[in-house]
């Protein structure tokens, strides 16, 4: 499982034409899901975005996290993250979950973060527009798998 975390003091979604949310400061993630992904995953990596300490303290330093500075989420699935250009020039997205996985864990994800912060989100499958304002701009990509051991960990 991918997530490309922005942080930002603003963002919004349209998704199908329709307003789908919004977040003051926070982090807007794009999630993509891989077809060997589950449920502990998506537990681990959501926690992870959540105490992932990138919000500034008072001396500059990048060492508070979502939960320290009472920010929110806004979360977009995002298949694209796992697209291939080795081969050619059009992208292949055969390394991403089949739609039904994705969604269950997409939704999986943004339940797990609601646990511990304001999470907003885009639609699962729709056509969407996100605008936003990238604070920094810090842009941070985490990608959590088990390793040969069964363990989960970032990569």
């Amino acid at each position: 499982m991918r997530a490309l975390i922005q942080r930002v003091r603003q963002a919004e979604v349209i998704a199908d034409g329709e307003f789908s949310g919004a977040i003051g400061q926070g982090l807007t993630v794009l999630l993509g899901v891989a077809p060997e992904d589950d449920g502990e995953i998506a537990a681990f990596l959501a926690e992870r975005c959540v105490t992932l300490r990138i919000f500034e303290d008072e001396a500059g330093k990048m060492n508070r996290s979502l939960l320290d500075v009472k920010g929110s989420m806004l979360v977009v699935s995002q298949f694209t993250l796992f697209a291939d250009t080795t081969q050619g020039r059009r992208p292949y997205f055969g390394n991403a979950a089949p739609p039904a996985l994705a969604d269950e864990l997409y939704e999986k994800f943004k339940r797990d973060a609601a646990e511990f912060v304001p999470v907003e989100c885009g639609k699962f499958g729709a056509d969407m527009q996100v605008t936003l304002c990238n604070d920094g701009p810090v842009t941070i990509m985490l990608e959590a798998k088990r390793n040969a051991s069964g363990k989960i960990t970032l990569v």
